[in-house]
């Protein structure tokens, strides 16, 4: 295919229409007139071409953001060739396809993770060096995209990046949020959130399809026809609300197979009611497009009201209606009738957010196309994946029952027939067994009856996994154990992985140049079970001192950051000690905090000689909370007064500093796991799904302080638990430790119970502010945070022994990094597409002469 010139580009995609005269003595021209009598590259001309334009939209202002935004059309304009390229390939060849629905994808900056993969980098650091502009410091104009919150979000950006690379003929579902979750800032120590407007300038990365939109209902009520046929159902009358698709092309690594996410965008049906605002009712005029457009304007909406929980499933369903209504389209493309949808069509559920999918392919076959019951529950079974991300009841989605009759009458109608025929099949398996039946029946009486929407997934799929091997253990025998014993061959486990493009690659550069030097080549980015190789040189002086020279590298980068953003400096030779996830009581940041406390105490009764033998710490946490979770906000409240106390005093500040980053996203943590020395995990045993943070700072070299859980487990069977510090109660013992805290035969640790006092005294604030956070540790010590921090103390000591022994921690960091292999999500996409999908790589064919 020919490339586009970009000139013509810039003007077709950008909307800037350039000045019909250029000034010959500005610095722009005279820089590019110049840099051009040296070097014809098209590549380099077609940056400055596309800064030129964007500049003269901002009226010739010579500023990082506007180089930042005429380099990203230059970098999309490519990217859309090669999209381009591959969506005709995959027409052509009709590859069985796999679709990622996931209302998440928490993608980070794009610039750079599009450089990289398509190989430009030095051609895109020479064409802004001669503009003046460093490529790095345009990496920083960019705004992350607020498309998801945590794990869940950022597992799927990884999964796109590697099915792209790999090849895959995949696409990635989603929403287009106008707002994030939030924006967090930290006011006396609280958390407080405001909106996060991340598209205030735009987004450069996406392309509005305004060709690409279906009408997703809500409400109305079904209408039973009787035919020649037999009795048919339609859904009518209702609110009509219009999705509009925004996609975002996704390139693999050196190659040309660029993948897509589409995300959709709810707008009125009928924009404006000029019939109601004639007739006077001016709110009800523009009432129907404003309630069309709250459905995609922020990420999960609070759900604690009858109106929030609403709102979350009508952005479920919309998005799940709208993707099925694209999916179907892009299979009748090519195809006639329904008998190849299965072998043709994959899509994978991640988490229960998207399950109403199940229901809504259901609906479309029988009540569109006309199937057969069975033969539409054939295809549909055929058809699904469900990921579970998640043992804790409060994240395993349950829908009361009123809701769905209201909101989606036909559906509810359905899921009563899915679960009657269901219940047949249990009754053939253990017949008379009543409590089977209530334990497995996708409705869940009592004086609300409830949708259960993990049973729904489980029921309506071909295969389920788990997201880690101990995890998946879970959900087979204490999560679902009756699903288990009745489909036993649909339960799988894939444990998670991340990318080590961009968690490797981009966010440590350093490390990435050792890897490439000591490995004798890059091709380590796509094969990470090269890294084991670096072992070979473990002995080896110049390794480690360049091991070492990187780490120090990247801790004076993070302590710029954190002196820049929290106006606190950290001593960089002290050891970074890195707790960052989304702040739940069950991930236990409380547990690191009263350890903390701890630490500070015991240096504050030290002599000055006995001081000379401490291990300066600088304790980094980060991460939300969200909006309505007291606890978990009383925690962040409690971190931030520690650290006012620690900070402030005079007699500790060589030996320990506390700090809070506010708004971790995936720029913040791409700075901070590369300086990482140590990381902690450590949740309760059997709480944590995987944790993929960890496989990210491992990769980096970083140590874990951690309890066996999640991911966990498979990192100390790869790296080996003696590189590691594990501490804690095993997931077998946590049902008798909860016992014994119920009955109150927990003796509460002395050292923990200094910790509390003062706490009560005042230390660290207003007494009465913490109260809950020792009552819930005292009375209902559910995560069992007080019978572990002993344990976990212990461990500290090992880690503090262990930094006086600096060759020692270099050989384990190596040993580490080189290990992670089983962690690549590369490795991860290969076990789905052989195991679930039964998918195949699809190479697209180009004429045109790739440097790769």
């Amino acid at each position: 295919m020919m490339s586009i010139p970009f000139k013509q580009t810039a003007r077709t995609t950008t909307g800037v229409v350039p000045p019909t005269e250029k000034k010959k003595g500005s610095k722009l021209f005279a820089l590019k007139t110049d840099f051009l009598k040296n070097d014809e590259d098209s590549i380099q001309k077609g940056i400055l071409d596309h800064v030129e334009y964007t500049l003269a939209r901002t009226k010739y202002n010579f500023d990082s953001f506007s180089a930042y935004q005429g380099s990203a059309y230059s970098v999309r304009d490519r990217l859309i060739e090669r999209w381009n390229e591959t969506q005709q390939y995959y027409t052509e060849k009709d590859p069985k396809r796999v679709y990622y629905l996931s209302m998440e994808f928490l993608m980070g900056r794009t610039l750079q993770n599009a450089i990289y993969n398509m190989g430009l980098n030095d051609e895109y650091h020479n064409a802004l060096l001669e503009l003046g502009f460093e490529l790095e410091d345009l990496y920083e104009e960019e705004k992350d995209a607020a498309l998801g919150n945590g794990g869940l979000g950022r597992l799927a950006a990884c999964f796109m990046d590697s099915l792209a690379t790999l090849k895959y003929p995949a696409w990635g579902y989603g929403l287009r949020y106008n707002y994030g979750m939030f924006e967090q800032g930290i006011y006396d120590g609280y958390q407080t959130e405001v909106p996060d407007y991340w598209l205030v300038a735009g987004n450069p990365w996406e392309i509005e399809r305004l060709d690409v939109q279906y009408t997703v209902r809500f409400y109305g009520h079904v209408v039973e026809r009787k035919t020649s046929e037999g009795v048919k159902f339609e859904w009518e009358g209702g609110e009509l609300v219009q999705a509009i698709a925004y996609d975002t092309p996704v390139p693999g690594y050196h190659t040309t197979n660029t993948n897509n996410i589409r995300l959709w965008s709810s707008k009125p049906h009928k924009e404006f009611d000029l019939d109601a605002f004639n007739g006077g009712n001016y709110l009800s005029a523009v009432e129907a497009k404003q309630r069309s457009e709250n459905i995609t304007s922020v990420l999960y909406p609070n759900d604690n009201t009858y109106s929030g929980k609403e709102l979350r499933l009508k952005q479920q369903y919309f998005f799940i209606a709208a993707t099925l209504c694209d999916v179907v389209r892009r299979y009748k493309k090519t195809h006639t009738g329904w008998k190849d949808f299965s072998s043709k069509v994959a899509i994978q559920l991640n988490d229960t957010h998207p399950t109403i999918g199940i229901v809504e392919l259901f609906r479309k076959l029988l009540d569109e196309e006309h199937l057969q019951w069975d033969e539409a529950w054939s295809i549909v079974t055929k058809t699904f994946g469900y990921t579970n991300h998640t043992i804790l009841p409060e994240a395993l989605e349950m829908w009361p029952v009123q809701l769905i009759e209201d909101l989606l009458p036909r559906h509810m109608q359905l899921i009563y027939g899915i679960n009657h025929r269901f219940l047949i099949t249990v009754t053939q398996k253990w017949p008379g067994n009543i409590d089977k039946m209530r334990n497995l029946s996708i409705i869940q009486e009592g004086d609300e009856k409830k949708v259960r929407m993990a049973h729904l997934a489980i029921v309506g799929s071909r295969f389920v996994n788990g997201v880690a091997a101990m995890h998946s253990e879970l959900v087979k025998h204490r999560v679902f154990p009756d699903f288990f014993a009745l489909f036993p061959e649909k339960f799988q486990n894939k444990t998670n992985g991340v990318t080590p493009r961009r968690w490797i690659q981009q966010a440590n550069p350093g490390l990435s140049q050792i890897l490439t030097k000591w490995l004798g080549s890059e091709r380590w980015a796509i094969d990470l079970e090269m890294i084991k190789d670096i072992q070979k040189h473990i002995n080896n002086p110049e390794l480690i001192e360049e091991w070492k020279s990187v780490k120090q590298f990247n801790k004076e980068r993070l302590a710029d950051f954190i002196h820049k953003n929290c106006g606190v400096k950290v001593n960089t030779n002290a050891l970074f000690d890195v707790h960052i996830k989304r702040i739940h009581e069950y991930k236990r940041q409380l547990l690191n905090i009263l350890g903390v406390i701890y630490r500070y105490l015991s240096i504050k009764k030290m002599s000055v000689e006995e001081r000379q033998s401490v291990v300066p710490r600088v304790v980094i946490f980060a991460g939300k909370a969200a909006p309505g979770y007291f606890m978990a906000k009383r925690h962040i409240k409690l971190i931030n007064s520690v650290a006012e106390v620690i900070n402030n005093d005079k007699e500790v500040e060589e030996y320990l500093k506390v700090v809070f980053i506010a708004n971790y996203n995936v720029s913040v943590a791409q700075v901070i796991i590369p300086a990482s020395d140590i990381n902690q995990q450590i949740s309760t045993a059997g709480t944590e799904a995987s944790g993929t943070s960890n496989m990210k700072f491992t990769m980096n070299g970083s140590l874990i302080i951690g309890t066996l859980d999640g991911a966990n487990v498979e990192i100390a069977e790869e790296v080996g638990e003696e590189n590691m510090f594990i501490f804690g109660l095993r997931t077998h013992e946590i049902d008798k430790a909860r016992e014994k805290m119920k009955a109150k035969e927990v003796v509460i640790d002395s050292r923990l119970q200094e910790v509390f006092l003062n706490i009560e005294l005042g230390t660290f604030g207003p007494p009465e502010i913490f109260k809950p956070i020792v009552d819930s540790l005292v009375y209902n010590d559910f995560y069992l945070t007080m019978q572990d921090f002993p344990l976990y103390l212990e461990a500290q000591e090992e880690v503090d022994a262990l930094w006086k022994k600096q060759d020692e921690w270099i050989r384990k960091s190596i040993i580490n990094t080189a290990n992670t292999y089983f962690f690549s999500s590369d490795r991860a996409m290969r076990e789905y597409a052989d195991q679930i999908w039964d998918i195949k790589p699809c190479e697209v064919e180009t004429t045109e002469n790739r440097r790769y």
